[in-house]
């Protein structure tokens, strides 16, 4: 997420106050679906790691576990109500019901790639938890790739800032990871509708073939 609700000055300050508490809320309340700038303060955190306001090793912990424990509640959130929620949603935006049950059925197909890779695309960080639950995921499955993805994207977003961070402006290095996740969405989401669309243009010179066969 962006941090235009939240100036990144306003970010820092509540990171320098609250420090690890910071980080690990601000990414367990996003992971648990509350569209929150998780990401950003996780970047706040390394950076002020990075000169040396903050431990590297606490930030990095704080992260990990508040995206851990941020799925887990979505996860849970997804399980034991989430699918009436989707139908009603659906229904405000006149999706019908076998279009949620088709991406149901297409999440459940990939979820564990969801979850795992999901923190590095831009709203699927907050979504993956609460629609593997939908999917009915099993719970075990869902931890595991829960805490790998966790681990994998906490260190790098951590390590990036802690690093980077020390030779390029805070502001710029958001921007760039918030573009990355962005363009992370878009490519998934024509992986998702390229197929789909070729798959309806053949169906339909299928149907047109059999038509003109038919005719002759």
């Amino acid at each position: 997420m962006s941090f235009e609700l939240i100036s990144l000055e306003t970010l820092q300050e509540i990171a320098k106050q609250y420090g690890y508490w910071a980080v690990f809320l601000g990414i367990s309340l996003e992971n648990a679906g509350i569209p929150l700038p998780g990401e950003t303060i996780t970047l706040v955190g390394g950076f002020l790691a990075g000169s040396g306001e903050l431990n590297y090793w606490w930030v990095l912990g704080s992260a990990i576990a508040g995206a851990v424990l941020g799925d887990s509640c979505g996860y849970w959130v997804g399980k034991l109500g989430g699918w009436p929620i989707l139908l009603k949603l659906g229904g405000f935006f006149r999706i019908s019901e076998e279009q949620l049950k088709e991406v149901k059925q297409q999440f459940s197909e990939n979820a564990a790639r969801a979850v795992f890779f999901g923190r590095f695309v831009a709203l699927l960080r907050i979504f993956a938890g609460p629609m593997a639950g939908i999917a009915q995921m099993p719970y075990r499955e869902f931890l595991i790739f829960n805490v790998a993805g966790a681990t994998v994207w906490a260190s790098v977003m951590v390590s990036l800032s802690f690093f980077v961070g020390r030779v390029v402006p805070l502001e710029q290095l958001v921007a760039w990871v918030a573009k990355f996740t962005v363009v992370a969405l878009v490519l998934v989401i024509a992986a998702i509708a390229v197929p789909r669309w070729l798959e309806s243009r053949r169906k339909q010179v299928v149907v047109s073939e059999t038509t003109t066969t038919e005719s002759e």
